[in-house]
């Protein structure tokens, strides 16, 4: 059976209330004839004969009724959103404007909805992309440094593609940790684990890991990554690594530097043969790594020291690229 009209207006109204949208009409001098489904906010201002000022304000009623007027003039619909302070805070509200009555216009009808919620996920996806954009771009760097360095640095095809894949696969393992977090970093454990994995031997224990489980920033835990990679490939190249008993040491402890708070991560290598003194090769990428440009990255300073059967590395970072947990110092668990 078709509906009665009354029923009709029923549904209209319920599914408006559902949809969250009100309606206003109003006769061509602009004066408020009807209101339905208004807001709170709304609802004690819209009194016959009111106008949009009453609702809007003195600005925003001055724009719309323009607008409103242009509406009636030309039977052109026209769209536009409207910013108000509600008990303090900025709602968004889009105004879908028409004129009623064809080519007899009688008035001019609006449909009002608020978008404050979609408008401030568009600011934060926005946001997002530009942060996004930009970190991309450091990436790109970052891989354009390693390939450009890696290349001045090595003789044969073969040779560059071997480096190359592995530090790439460093970068990556860092990233996969940052980007699991929503990029608020990673734990130094889990980005030394990550590194040591490909290279420590399963017959040699657990990882060599103590101290402070910081939590770096994105920035110093893709760098920390690279200066691991470098000491720990070296080391499974030429030095204890290579050797069937590993005599290697990663702590991180709390220290001072220049009057700021912060934290050194050191690395201490004993080779198999005590008498043997270790030389980066002045030019290499790994010291250009270790020595320049993590530091630098990070805002910190770090010493490499090469004595009779040692390698020392000492990187010091400086709070703002870490946050300490505070809770016991502890051990890398067994891979």
């Amino acid at each position: 059976m078709p509906f009665a009209l009354e029923e009709k207006a029923v549904l209209l109204q319920r599914a408006l209330a559902s949809a969250g949208i009100c309606v206003i009409y109003q006769d061509p001098r602009l004066s408020i004839t009807y209101a339905d489904n208004l807001p709170p906010h709304f609802q004690s201002l819209a009194i016959p004969g009111g106008t949009d000022a009453d609702l809007f304000g003195e600005l925003q009623g001055a724009n719309l009724a323009k607008l409103k007027q242009q509406v009636f003039e030309t039977g052109r619909p026209a769209t536009t959103e409207v910013d108000i302070s509600i008990d303090g805070e900025m709602r968004t509200y889009e105004l879908k404007i028409e004129r009623a009555g064809g080519d007899q216009p009688v008035g001019i009808l609006s449909v009002i909805s608020e978008v404050t919620e979609t408008r401030h996920r568009e600011k934060v996806l926005k946001s997002l992309l530009r942060e996004l954009s930009h970190r991309s771009k450091n990436l790109l760097a970052i891989i354009q440094g390693i390939a450009t360095q890696t290349a001045r640095n090595t003789i044969s095809l073969d040779s560059f593609l071997m480096k190359f894949r592995g530090r790439l696969q460093s970068l990556s393992n860092s990233q996969d940790l940052i980007t699991d977090s929503s990029w608020r970093g990673a734990f130094l454990f889990e980005l030394a684990e990550k590194q040591f994995a490909p290279y420590w031997p399963e017959t040699a224990g657990p990882l060599p890991i103590s101290g402070i489980n910081v939590h770096l920033t994105p920035n110093a835990a893709v760098h920390v990554g690279l200066a691991l990679h470098e000491l720990i490939v070296n080391s499974a190249s030429y030095g204890a690594i290579a050797g069937s008993k590993p005599a290697v040491t990663l702590t991180c402890r709390e220290v001072a530097s220049t009057g700021r708070r912060a934290i050194e991560i050191s690395w201490t290598e004993t080779l198999c043969d005590p008498a043997e003194i270790h030389e980066f090769s002045e030019n290499s990428f790994g010291k250009t790594v270790l020595e320049r440009v993590v530091p630098s990255s990070v805002n910190g300073k770090a010493e490499l020291t090469l004595v009779p059967g040692r390698i020392e590395y000492n990187l010091t970072i400086p709070d703002a690229e870490f946050e300490i947990l505070r809770r016991p110092p502890q051990k890398a668990a067994m891979r």
